[in-house]
């Protein structure tokens, strides 16, 4: 039996998953990354070599649990988070700290004020450098301020667009389509990461696109075509497989897809979806993480049971999470800490529903069923609010970390193992627990939806933004 590793270097760890043939896990492990650093307003980086350390961490892990030699490995696929930067030396290491989605130099063209820079490239371009010294990367992670043209998938030959971006043309790694092998795992790598050296190292697309892939959107079973992908993950957002290519649409863009020359559709999203859910845990202190070592759960797991007894609408709570921080709009004191957990959970399906009823409408298609995928598809009861939302049957991987299986799958094309992708998703991507839409809580969510919820970030985003913009505490100018 021959063995594949999926590499999904996250937003708040990076993930690693050995799978067969047939998408079975064999052994997994997980690197939690460490917090951001922001030495001044609007920075955002990864600390150190952080996404690299993880990297090399996660794979060791997985490779101490992995029960067969080394030799029946094949290949690994690599995908990271999206809409990164790193800059790289004439070595190939870090110039300065990889820059993070969040951060705001990612929303504009590319500033180098230091001349030792070579390259500027993604992070899953930095990451297949550390493996393999090769300077490729996938063209499918080039998302945001990049010259690429994404009908051919290769750097743009505009002048006008080059300078837009201000990346000079030698300063970028080599384009490849994803389930190509940019090289084999070096020397230097393999005694880094414990992977064996020569082992095909091979590109992907960002992660949302391996997300999809790997959740079986692109029709991987009957029961999945027609189905719209919701990712749960730090960034909540929401797609559908149309593959065609949109530059003019208003509430979608077309993200390439981890498929060759094609597109997926992908609707605005939540920037701190579920991340959001995580600070709101950390803010219940200590009592719930002491309960949940006592009943030996996850902290997640103790508050959808208690959430679970909460009736829709969570008693009149609601959250506004769409603009940069939710701000809860409450009617009454005392609430629990099931209230709020399940409030969040009830507004980002509200708002995802929206954003994703904008895009159909916009596209002139209707979902017939939805995949939920990522760390929030663990929750039994947030499926189940996705459902009652939305009125869809909801469903989730078996292997809830799709974005791995999906860099899996690239792996499998490229290395022969399977024919194509729709070859090795039907066989390695499996559906596990479905949840139907309760009739009446349905009605219950589209009437809350129609009547305050929809429009409720019309005055909530203004309100936020107001807010963002007023000086620090200290800073206010007396009134004259």
């Amino acid at each position: 039996m021959k063995y594949l590793i999926g590499l999904d270097g996250g937003s708040q760890s990076t993930k690693v998953v050995i799978v067969d043939l047939d998408g079975k896990v064999v052994c997994r492990a997980r690197q939690p990354l460490q917090p951001l650093a922001s030495p001044q307003p609007g920075v955002a980086e990864h600390p150190d070599d952080d996404l690299w350390a993880s990297t090399a961490a996660a794979l060791r892990s997985a490779l101490d649990k992995f029960p067969h030699p080394l030799t029946d490995l094949i290949g690994i696929g690599v995908c990271t988070i999206r809409c990164c930067r790193a800059e790289l030396l004439k070595d190939g290491s870090l110039a300065a700290p990889v820059q993070n989605w969040i951060d705001e130099r990612m929303s504009g063209p590319w500033q180098n004020s230091d001349p030792a820079i070579t390259n500027v490239t993604t992070s899953s371009g930095y990451i297949t450098h550390r493996l393999t010294g090769q300077r490729v990367d996938t063209a499918a992670n080039y998302e945001g301020p990049w010259p690429i043209d994404k009908t051919t998938g290769q750097w743009s030959e505009d002048p006008a667009l080059i300078a837009q971006f201000n990346v000079p043309r030698e300063a970028l790694f080599a384009l490849q389509v994803p389930g190509s092998i940019a090289g084999g795992v070096s020397d230097d790598a393999a005694r880094v990461t414990g992977l064996p050296a020569g082992l095909p190292v091979v590109v992907t697309a960002n992660d949302k696109a391996v997300e999809a892939l790997g959740a079986g959107l692109h029709g991987a079973q009957p029961s999945t075509r027609g189905a719209a992908l919701l990712s749960l993950g730090t960034y909540v957002g929401a797609m559908t497989a149309d593959a065609g290519y949109y530059p003019t649409a208003r509430y979608f863009f077309s993200n390439m897809a981890a498929l060759p020359k094609q597109f997926l559709q992908e609707c605005d999203g939540l920037r701190y979806g579920m991340g959001t859910v995580s600070r709101l845990i950390k803010l219940f202190g200590e009592d719930l993480q002491q309960q949940a070592v006592g009943e030996s759960l996850r902290a997640e797991e103790i508050l959808n049971r208690e959430a679970a007894d909460i009736t829709p609408g969570a008693d009149g709570l609601l959250a506004s999470p769409d603009w940069q921080t939710p701000a809860r709009l409450l009617t009454q004191s005392n609430y629990t800490r099931a209230q709020l957990y399940r409030a969040l959970l009830e507004t980002i399906a509200l708002s995802m529903h929206n954003k994703l009823a904008r895009m159909a409408e916009e596209l002139d298609t209707k979902p017939t069923s939805i995949i939920v995928s990522g760390g929030g598809a663990n929750s039994d009861l947030m499926l189940q609010i996705v459902a009652d939302v939305t009125g869809l049957p909801t469903s989730r991987p078996a292997l809830t970390d799709a974005a791995g299986l999906g860099s899996a799958i690239c792996a499998a094309v490229a290395v022969g193992a399977a024919d194509n992708f729709e070859a090795a998703a039907k066989r390695m991507v499996r559906l596990s627990s479905r949840y139907n839409p309760d009739p009446e809580n349905h009605l219950f969510y589209c009437s809350l939806n129609e009547h305050i919820y929809r429009d409720l970030t019309d005055s909530t985003d203004q309100l936020l933004q107001q807010w963002q913009s007023l000086p620090p505490s200290g800073q206010v100018s007396q009134p004259t």
